[in-house]
């Protein structure tokens, strides 16, 4: 093995380590700091309390400081107000530091098979580590928020409907708000628990379902929140419109399975012709090794590959809008 590629493989195993050591740190940290936050809110809780026994008592609770590796993200972390919104939309504890610590493993980890196991010169795996790097950990947080809005969009037509008899029952919004985080799963369960505690600390129903909606990436919620602040507005028989507004989430779920069905053979045709071309460079290295791998040593040959995979990017992007519909 040439020393240069043992210099790289040891400069790549040095920076995983360094940062997985980062990684746990910055987990400890956060740690300490969620204790040292619960902490001070049991004091100023105990000292409201004993200045205010008859009245109402709010407590502000302050924004933890971040951790050196989140401070350290935060200033190559573009548009960190969205970030944090998304990453709080996964319904899992993770800062700007661990999304920013996820992009370097993944860029280091992609230049290493790059170099040492394709071989590719310096240029084209820096390039295409930095894309993987950019896009890998994007993909993930993505599913994390459509599996979690999916599973939320699925029980919540249910949550409404608990509403609903709460309030023919003679229960106030409040309480059924209440009521739905002690009964629902999660995560309708734990957001409606966060939004109940939210009003017990002083905060109005509205701005902590508009807060919540922050949270969720589902228009249902949306809808849901709409509905609530027109009918204080304007009065009106609340129950019914929360009935409705479960009738109308249940046909759009539907609607959207239905269209899931039409457009399945779409969806399938992109994805046979998106893998074709792996799955026949996969039985070439079968056959011909050394026939394969000059895709791999020639520089002309790295050209026209990243050329293929941009088209075949463009290709499959295209399909996936075409077969993609909202509804």
């Amino acid at each position: 093995m040439p020393f240069a590629d043992i210099v790289l493989s040891a400069g790549i195993g040095a920076t995983f380590v360094i940062l997985i050591t980062a990684l746990l740190l910055e987990a400890r940290t956060r740690r300490k700091a969620r204790m040292r936050r619960i902490e001070g809110v049991r004091s100023r809780t105990r000292h409201e309390v004993a200045r205010q026994p008859q009245g109402e008592v709010n407590v502000k609770v302050n924004a933890t400081p971040g951790s050196a590796l989140g401070r350290a993200a935060a200033r190559w972390l573009p548009r960190q107000e969205a970030l944090q919104q998304r990453l709080a939309q996964t319904g899992r504890d993770i800062s700007p530091g661990r999304y920013g610590t996820a992009v370097l493993l993944c860029i280091a980890a992609s230049f290493g098979i790059g170099v040492v196991v394709a071989r590719l010169p310096y240029p084209v795996a820096a390039l295409l580590a930095v894309a993987a790097g950019v896009w890998l950990p994007h993909l993930a947080v993505a599913r994390m928020v459509k599996r979690r809005a999916a599973r939320f969009v699925a029980l919540f037509p249910d949550a409404i409907e608990l509403m609903v008899r709460g309030l023919r029952s003679g229960l106030p919004i409040s309480e059924t708000v209440v009521a739905v985080g002690n009964e629902m799963s999660d995560p309708v369960g734990v957001e409606f628990r966060r939004t109940a505690d939210a009003v017990r600390l002083g905060q109005t129903l509205e701005d902590a379902l508009w807060a919540a909606s922050r949270r969720i990436a589902a228009p249902e919620f949306k809808f849901f929140v709409i509905s609530l602040a027109i009918q204080r507005e304007t009065g009106g028989n609340l129950a019914e419109t929360l009935a409705n507004l479960a009738d109308i989430i249940r046909r759009r779920k539907q609607m959207r399975l239905k269209i899931n069905a039409l457009s399945s053979e779409a969806r399938a045709s992109a994805y046979i012709l998106g893998a074709l071309p792996f799955i026949l460079f996969g039985i070439i290295t079968l056959l011909n090794p050394p026939y394969a791998m000059t895709l791999f040593t020639d520089p002309r040959a790295s050209i026209a590959m990243g050329i293929g995979l941009v088209l075949i990017g463009m290709a499959v992007f295209t399909m996936y809008k075409m077969v993609k519909f909202d509804i």
